[in-house]
């Protein structure tokens, strides 16, 4: 899912609405976080919200949006919830009723983006003390409906909004078909934090590690170890960068099996290279873990995040992964007995944190790429370095904010530039590509354009490819740039020891609704030159496409080859490949 800011999203000029629900006045008082004490202490400001956009079809009413909207609210309890000032300046939270309203049209200016407007609604209707702060908002197309799901960080986090968007979605099929709106209430967060603040207290052990973690930061939470220049909040610069596609984030990934540790641990290891070069210090950052220790919080809205900090000295894998297992351990206490000694987080300018989401681990899912989703960040005045991952489908994502200035842009920046390559060289010098047939190494790998001349002779250079395929190279790049651009094929070459181009193979993955809806794997051109065959490397080139396709949700893999290749029939029939269909073919 893509990471955005609103300054940089992407809307479609059209009518703004939004929807004004009717709040009665401040009701019982529900306990508090640790982290909403934090972020709600800091008084009203624009810039404290996050949002979640998707396009519905045009067809929708509006007051069908709206329906489903105070379904979504009467499900979460933590959207009927306000902070409100305590007599002491302490922020107190309450329960309040939420009831219909009516839907207001926010006017675009002349000359104004669609997106500034937003943010000047999102910023006026989700700051800490309005009730309530949320706010769902629609934009009309001739295309489509776009929607926009916002909420002051308090009562939410970035889990939180996928089972916002998957609980609306739900309850406007639900109104399609009439079923009921909504399943049962989910647990709400106020019951998470009476029983975090009813657990026992950390260990002395706990203790004494953030005792050090803090002293080793310079008696502050960790700051990013490079100039920021002025220590005063400054405008944000947002960097959004796609660090991995599909492929290069499933080679990262079996690196870190092979390495025995966790993606994470593994990027971990590419961060902490990469602060050693530039700082010639450990990596050291604050790091948010979800708390939402117990399946029956899955379900549930709120702020289910704790703060814990992560130091990795070593870019070494296991250093890595025990590095991140003691950032977790260290997360899992309630952290305002904790850090008492300093009178709560003592924060300081340049403060440096790491987030962490794997959308392909949640037990929340939506159809982020048919929807078009976008996590969309606020825009604010910043003093420190904010650094997200997302880890979905489509590949591993990083949005980093940081302040404007012009030490920040050389320092942040090339860490960033640094970060990214180091990444991506990983991922492309992983164990994934590489095949070991018969004590000699190959390498597995997407073709690019200057492979196509190789592969046309592989597919020229046997019996039936001598009468089919084409001399004229142009034919060839014309197939090749349509391919690349269907992310749904993957054009494969192999490589030996000497780089020279030995086998090619075209994996095409299918969706359809046979077979329940199941995911097809087809592999068309399997070639291997004729110096290479009969030592193992096509069937190393079948085991590495069926885990390609297990990874992209297929559960089935077919080929078709010609009936009088007697030799190819039987080398995938010894592989466990089945006669079981009549495949017809015809000229169009």
């Amino acid at each position: 899912m893509r990471l955005t800011n609103v300054t940089h999203l992407r809307l479609p000029f059209g009518r703004l609405w939004g929807y004004d629900v009717s709040a009665s006045a401040l009701g019982r008082r529900l306990p508090v976080s640790f982290d909403q004490r934090l972020h709600v202490g800091a008084g009203d400001r624009p810039g404290s919200w996050m949002a979640l956009s998707f396009r519905l079809p045009a067809e929708i009413r509006r007051e069908s949006i709206a329906d489903a909207w105070l379904a979504v609210i009467a499900r979460h309890g933590t959207l009927r919830t306000a902070f409100a000032p305590g007599a002491d300046g302490v922020p107190v939270l309450h329960e309040i009723e939420i009831g219909p309203g009516s839907w207001v049209e926010h006017e675009v200016g002349p000359g104004q983006a669609v997106n500034d407007a937003l943010r000047d609604i999102l910023d006026a209707a989700c700051s800490p003390y309005r009730s309530p702060s949320h706010r769902l908002c629609v934009l009309e197309t001739a295309a489509g409906l776009t929607v926009v799901i916002a909420a002051d960080h308090a009562h939410v986090d970035m889990w939180s909004m996928l089972v916002i968007a998957r609980d609306l979605l739900s309850a406007l099929d639900a109104g399609k078909s009439g079923a009921k709106p909504m399943p049962t209430p989910a647990p709400a967060f106020v019951e998470h934090t009476q029983a975090l603040l009813d657990r026992d207290a950390a260990p002395d052990s706990v203790r004494q590690r953030w005792e050090a973690i803090i002293a080793d930061s310079g008696g502050v939470m960790p700051r990013f170890p490079l100039s920021l220049g002025a220590p005063e909040p400054q405008p944000e610069r947002v960097e959004v960068r796609d660090v991995f596609d599909v492929d290069d984030a499933a080679a990262f990934a079996a690196q870190a099996r092979d390495d025995g540790v966790s993606t994470l641990a593994r990027a971990v290891v590419a961060m902490t290279a990469v602060t050693r070069e530039l700082a010639g210090t450990a990596l050291r950052a604050v790091f948010p873990v979800h708390s939402r220790f117990e399946e029956n919080w899955h379900d549930s809205v709120g702020w289910f995040i704790t703060n814990s900090v992560l130091e990795s000295e070593l870019a070494e894998p296991h250093d890595a992964a025990a590095a991140v297992k003691e950032a977790v351990q260290l997360g899992a206490w309630p952290l305002a007995d904790v850090l008492a000694p300093w009178g709560g987080m003592p924060v300081a300018p340049g403060m440096f944190a790491i987030s962490w989401l794997d959308l392909r681990r949640l037990p929340v899912r939506i159809d982020s790429v048919g929807l078009d989703a976008q996590y969309v960040s606020a825009a604010t005045d910043t003093d420190g370095v904010m650094l997200w991952f997302i880890l979905d489908e489509s590949g591993l994502h990083l949005r980093c904010r940081y302040p404007d200035t012009a030490e920040a842009r050389v320092n942040v920046g090339g860490w960033l530039d640094l970060l990214v390559a180091r990444l991506q060289a990983d991922a492309r010098s992983s164990v994934r590509g590489r095949l070991q047939v018969a004590g000699r190494t190959f390498r597995l790998e997407r073709a690019g354009r200057d492979d196509i001349g190789a592969i046309a002779a592989l597919l020229s250079d046997d019996p039936f490819g001598s009468d089919r395929e084409s001399a004229e190279l142009e034919r060839y790049e014309a197939g090749f740039s349509a391919v690349a651009r269907d992310t749904s094929n993957y054009l494969g070459v192999v490589r030996d020891s000497a780089d020279d181009i030995v086998a090619t193979m075209q994996l095409t993955v299918i969706p359809g609704l046979s077979r329940g809806g199941s995911t097809r794997l087809q592999i068309e051109g399997l070639r291997v030159a004729p110096g290479k065959r009969s030592q193992g490397l096509g069937a190393a080139m079948l085991e590495w496409a069926h885990e390609f396709g297990r990874a992209r949700g297929a559960r089935l893999s077919q080929v078709t080859t010609d009936e009088a290749r007697d030799r190819t029939r039987t080398f995938y029939t010894r592989l466990g490949y089945q006669t079981a269909h009549v495949g017809l073919k015809r000229q169009i």
